[in-house]
């Protein structure tokens, strides 16, 4: 009787774990499979702050993909490579990117702005450079700014 118990117990327990990792891996926006295509573009800044590997990238508000990279280019640019969900392959070359933050001192994100289409517009396809793109605004560099002035003059 006493072992029909502790393997219910362990089957109850075993449970339990499995739906606390579920519960975490919904939380963080993570995929088991990760079967979705996706499409690489990639982005140079001046400052990413404090953009993290798996941040988000957002179309007003609607996570379209995530940053799969970040790293340092030959000219020492931050170089920020994504990878953008294949159901939104219809973005021309004249979109921008900004790094965002949400709230005041919240996790920061990629914002991807469509461009305008025109006849002459491309689609932006696998690995192509986005040019416009507006680095992080840095709280402190703001505090400073405010506090002392810009000393640039």
């Amino acid at each position: 009787m006493s072992k029909k118990i502790e393997l219910m117990v362990g089957f109850f327990l075993l449970a339990g774990i499995a739906a606390i990792l579920m519960l975490g891996l919904k939380v963080a926006n993570s995929q088991l499979g990760g079967n979705t295509d996706t499409y690489q573009l990639i982005a140079k800044f001046s400052n990413i702050g404090g953009l993290k590997v798996r941040s988000s990238v957002k179309v007003g508000g609607v996570v379209v993909g995530r940053v799969v990279s970040i790293s340092l280019d030959d000219d020492f640019s931050p170089k920020v490579v994504m990878n953008i969900n294949s159901d939104f392959n219809k973005f021309p070359d004249s979109s921008s990117v900004a790094i965002l933050t949400s709230g005041l001192l919240g996790e920061q994100f990629i914002g991807l702005t469509p461009g305008f289409v025109d006849e002459e517009t491309e689609i932006l396809a696998n690995g192509d450079l986005l040019e416009d793109t507006r680095s992080a605004m840095v709280l402190e560099d703001l505090i400073g700014q405010f506090l002392y002035g810009n000393s640039e003059d």
